[in-house]
């Protein structure tokens, strides 16, 4: 399995030493933590990757830091992860992105995305993923739905893993199986 993707402006690769700060301060920043539980210290930051590294080892695949080609500058991540909560829809494997707030609105998410379903259901051999999160997330559910993914909404469901209280238990639920992805990919 390759280390890195490309695209035209994006290099998705495994992460080095030098993205813990910067990783660290995006999960520190209210705005991309928004629909998440919380922020996140720099001790659950670098356990992040640490997961996502041996995510790579073990699967062969994972969340890819997302590199700005042109300026050689580390913005987020983009990939793939098995979520480690039970529903109806696991195990299965979640396409999923984080950006930083400087990072958005250039379509880095959508870019990275698609090349990861490609590795997803060409090189990986994967036959379907989901994506999901809070429906008022609607950046992201508008990169879900640019890639080609569906929501039925009886699918929907309350995360597992949130209190019953919470303003964010509520989850949208997309999949994109490979059958869909070839016919979608061959109309581009």
């Amino acid at each position: 399995m390759p280390h890195e993707l490309h695209t035209d402006r994006l290099l998705l690769r495994r992460w080095r030493e030098s993205d813990y700060a910067p990783f660290a301060a995006m999960n520190a920043d209210p705005r991309v933590m928004k629909h998440f539980p919380g922020l996140l210290t720099r001790e659950q930051s670098d356990a992040l990757i640490d997961r996502i590294e041996n995510s790579f080892e073990k699967r062969g695949y994972g969340l890819w830091a997302v590199e700005i080609s042109a300026a050689r500058e580390f913005a987020g991540f983009v990939g793939l992860s098995v979520p480690r909560f039970e529903a109806h829809f696991t195990p299965c494997v979640e396409i999923g992105w984080r950006l930083a707030a400087e990072h958005w609105g250039h379509g880095y998410a959508t870019e990275g995305a698609r090349r990861v379903l490609e590795f997803a259901f060409t090189e990986a051999g994967l036959e379907d993923l989901v994506s999901f999160t809070v429906p008022a997330n609607k950046a992201s559910i508008r990169v879900m739905e640019k890639i080609g993914m569906s929501r039925d909404p009886a699918e929907d469901f309350d995360h597992p893993s949130l209190a019953p209280a919470s303003p964010l238990r509520r989850h949208v639920l997309y999949r994109l199986s490979h059958e869909e992805w070839v016919k979608i990919s061959r109309s581009l």
